[in-house]
């Protein structure tokens, strides 16, 4: 992905909730969800307007972003300075300004030809 990548949130999220082992970090501009060996991500829906990826420890709760989908316009995906790293910021425009307001960082880049399903983990 040399160039940046430019895709819709619902597509996004389709796929990223079938690579949750991928996921090396998450967060906010205030708050960064790392990864680790004996944790696990999973994401869940509140009805449409509220999404939760939730980061766990067994049963126990360690983090949680939530999303507002209605409020994301696009997602832009970008090769990190870090080899094996992939950034895909959620992007929030208004007339004003454009803002990251979340952020995945994956072991691998998106891949369109890849099927976007929940049988699908790696």
């Amino acid at each position: 992905m040399d160039e940046p990548l430019t895709l819709p949130f619902a597509e996004f999220w389709d796929w990223v909730v079938t690579h949750p082992n991928c996921i090396l970090r998450a967060g906010t501009p205030e708050s960064i969800l790392y990864d680790d060996e004996d944790l696990h991500w999973h994401f869940a829906s509140e009805g449409p307007e509220l999404l939760v990826v939730q980061l766990l420890r067994g049963k126990r709760m360690l983090g949680e972003l939530l999303l507002a989908p209605q409020q994301i316009s696009f997602v832009r995906g970008s090769d990190s300075e870090q080899d094996g790293e992939f950034i895909f910021e959620l992007m929030q425009e208004s007339e004003a300004d454009s803002l990251a307001a979340y952020f995945f960082v994956l072991a691998h880049g998106f891949d369109v030809e890849s099927p976007a399903t929940p049988s699908r983990v790696h």
